[in-house]
């Protein structure tokens, strides 16, 4: 899955000069701010944000004559999500932000004394890791770090206004921060430039990030020591995130809006032994992986909060004992879409295809077991899609089986006593779409909205005496 959380939102910044403090009115600052980056009318480019720009910010008053977001030198110095006060000074600078240089003309906003009304947003920042946007409601003063002001909860119109942007971002596999939760867990990764991470690095495609697991799990009570249980093999993601926003000329909010995950898989894995019986499936987690990827959005720091964790899961009877591998390919997408028509919709895809497999079922039981990967995706620190990709393997046996099967080119099978059995593959793929995304500035859901499920198996192999 193109890989795949955090904290507060919010924050401030500077734009049009403070009337008790400057010779210029608000509106004159604006229009030289207006006229430093015209307004060409085109769609916004959507990109991944260079790294030159971990720290940048985008202003913007509403309502104002050349209001329209715009870069800044200004960057968020601190941020206390418990009061949502924020301190603002220039790039650079430990002085108030009226003390801040002009900036060449039509790279970025003159960053004028902050004042109430200003909207921000930010790439993170100390205090705000997940990334702010908040519009600055009281100027509270001037401190050696900068000018401190109280913010309050905005959204992503009050900066793209009637804009429109779309744009699918891959994010970097070396972005992730990896908490392993097992002990026997790898991770892999592989980025242009031949720069590659970990023990499988340099097979990993570029782009992608690879986790490795490979864990015992309970054996069925009276199982003899030959069928203990375990599951092994690796998840592989390139995760990418999809953005979009279609502004609405009534200026009430916008038109169009998605957010979501999509990317390509690959997972090879394999559940071995007689599991322990279970009146519900037991779920490992096995490694939690986060990255905040900064889209560029025209002049604007959108921040995206990608949050996967990988996990399997087995369930069974206690009374099968299997040996089965599957290889699987293939890709996902998991989201929301807004319009003005039905408000805020699903979307949930999946396409996997299978390769051969061995697979070695002996009893009359049952055991299935998934090797698969939670996501969410936010903005800002709010979660706004959660989504559950979960490849699985499923093996049963009637009557009284013994069976082995291979496929390939060289595929043998045999049975060794009276019954049938049948080894299955499959996915499901669920998930919810939460209130949060009103960020983007839509009607606020009354409630999530699951995503439903995508629900998909095929047969891998099947026999009997």
């Amino acid at each position: 899955m193109p890989a795949l959380a955090a904290s507060a939102l919010l924050l401030v910044a500077g734009c049009s000069a403070d009337p008790g403090a400057h010779s210029s009115s608000p509106e004159r600052a604006q229009a030289a701010e207006a006229s430093a980056t015209p307004d060409t009318g085109r769609p916004l480019a959507v990109a991944a944000a260079p790294e030159a720009a971990a720290t940048s910010t985008a202003v913007a008053r509403p309502g104002a004559t050349g209001g329209k977001a715009r870069k800044t030198a200004l960057k968020v110095k601190s941020y206390d999500s418990r009061t949502r006060r924020a301190v603002i000074s220039p790039a650079g600078h430990g002085t108030p932000d009226s003390a801040a240089p002009s900036p060449t003309a039509g790279k970025t906003a003159r960053p004028h004394r902050t004042a109430v009304g200003d909207v921000i947003a930010s790439a993170p920042a100390p205090g705000a890791p997940g990334g702010l946007l908040a519009k600055v409601t009281e100027v509270i003063g001037a401190s050696g770090d900068g000018t401190e002001v109280q913010t309050a909860p905005t959204t992503l119109d009050a900066l793209l206004g009637d804009g429109d942007a779309k744009g699918t971002v891959p994010v970097d596999p070396a972005s992730f921060d990896v908490e392993r939760l097992l002990p026997d867990v790898k991770v892999s990764w592989a980025k242009t430039g031949d720069i590659h991470s970990g023990p499988e690095g340099n097979k990993v495609p570029l782009g992608s990030l690879r986790v490795d697991v490979a864990a015992k799990v309970g054996t069925a009570q009276g199982a003899p020591a030959s069928a203990s249980a375990a599951v092994y093999g690796f998840v592989q993601v390139a995760p990418e995130v999809d953005f979009s926003y279609g502004g609405h000329s009534a200026g009430s909010g916008p038109g169009a809006a998605s957010l979501g995950v999509s990317g390509d898989w690959t997972s090879r894995w394999a559940v071995k032994g007689r599991a322990a019986a279970s009146a519900e499936p037991v779920r490992v987690p096995f490694a939690k992986l986060h990255a905040d990827p900064v889209l560029q959005v025209g002049p604007i720091p959108v921040v995206v909060n990608l949050d996967l964790t990988c996990y399997f899961q087995i369930g069974a009877d206690g009374n099968v004992t299997v040996d089965i591998q599957q290889d699987l390919k293939g890709d996902f997408t998991a989201g929301g879409t807004f319009g003005p028509a039905k408000g805020w919709t699903p979307v949930n895809e999946s396409h996997m295809t299978s390769t051969p497999v061995r697979t070695s079922v002996s009893t009359a039981g049952s055991v299935r077991a998934s090797l698969g990967a939670e996501a969410t995706v936010g903005l800002y620190g709010t979660v706004g899609v959660t989504a559950d990709l979960a490849p699985y393997l499923r093996g049963e046996a009637a009557g009284s089986a013994d069976t082995t099967s291979a496929t390939g080119p060289t595929a043998k099978a045999g049975v060794g006593a009276a019954g049938v059995w049948a080894v299955y593959g499959g996915v499901d793929l669920t998930g919810t779409l939460r209130v949060q995304l009103s960020v983007f500035g839509t009607p606020v859901l009354q409630h999530s909205v699951p995503l439903g499920t995508l629900h998909r198996e095929w047969k891998l192999a099947d026999g009997k005496a």
